[in-house]
């Protein structure tokens, strides 16, 4: 594992560790409770940080760390463990999703024009709450994804949240961004342009403002988690992105 990738995989342990509203310390992981989003697996799951946990155990540690749920969330950070424990885990019922870990420098980054802003919850919660509903979910299941912002502000040493808006100004585009000069990462998070205002160019907007805020505050690294089989990987290469290696999630069937 390289350095970079290392410092990536110990924020992202420290992340969710620190949005947490509870955790319980494993063998080898720990599982992060929230009883406010019962419903976000991001804020309920098992996180493996060791490199030398024993697959066989996985499922085990997550109803012993979680308790009784209809589904459980096994998210593995390091991309060996995660081959290993597949087999594993397909055999007891999961089905795993494969996460590239994308990375760039961010010295030389500087403002778009026009630039993304940062915005409050408030301001931002109607907005995705929209494209929650827009893509299917539940009213319930939609708020708890939008509200569950509240904890993520927890995770870093500053979390913004960036806004690209319409000329009468609607909120069109939206992304996390973590700043954490301890570390030395930014993490850009859950980018999205909604339905309408597609194609327009903010995601390019929220990515080179967010480059730009970080070598402002003197961070040398961002980086950002994409899907492996999803178009968004071609769309990071192509700006400078590189894999640093890979994470699997499983959930269970």
């Amino acid at each position: 594992m390289s350095d970079l990738l290392e410092r990536v995989t110990t924020f992202r342990a420290t992340f969710a560790r620190r949005q947490a509203a509870e955790t319980t310390e494993l063998r080898g992981a720990f599982t992060v409770h929230d009883p406010d989003f019962s419903h976000s697996q991001e804020h309920n799951q098992l996180i493996v940080d060791a490199s030398d946990a024993d697959p066989a155990a996985l499922p085990e540690l997550a109803t012993q760390g979680l308790g009784p749920r209809q589904q459980y969330r096994i998210t593995v950070l390091d991309g060996a463990l995660g081959e290993r424990a597949t087999p594993v885990l397909t055999a007891a019922g999961y089905d795993r999703d494969a996460q590239l870990i994308l990375a760039r420098e961010t010295a030389g980054c500087a403002l778009p024009e026009p630039a993304a802003h940062p915005v409050e919850l408030a301001e931002l919660r109607t907005a995705v709450f929209r494209q929650q509903l827009d893509w299917g979910l539940d009213e319930g299941l939609a708020r708890q994804l939008t509200e569950r912002r509240t904890a993520r502000m927890r995770g870093a040493e500053k979390v913004l949240f960036l806004a690209v808006r319409t000329p009468d100004g609607e909120i069109a585009a939206w992304a996390d961004l973590y700043l954490d000069r301890t570390s030395g990462l930014a993490q850009l998070e859950d980018l999205v342009t909604a339905v309408p205002h597609r194609k327009q160019g903010h995601g390019d907007t929220l990515l080179a403002t967010g480059l730009a805020l970080a070598a402002a505050a003197g961070i040398p690294q961002l980086f950002l988690i994409a899907d492996v089989t999803d178009w968004p990987r071609e769309w990071y290469s192509c700006r400078g992105f590189t894999e640093l290696g890979r994470s699997y999630s499983f959930l269970n069937r």
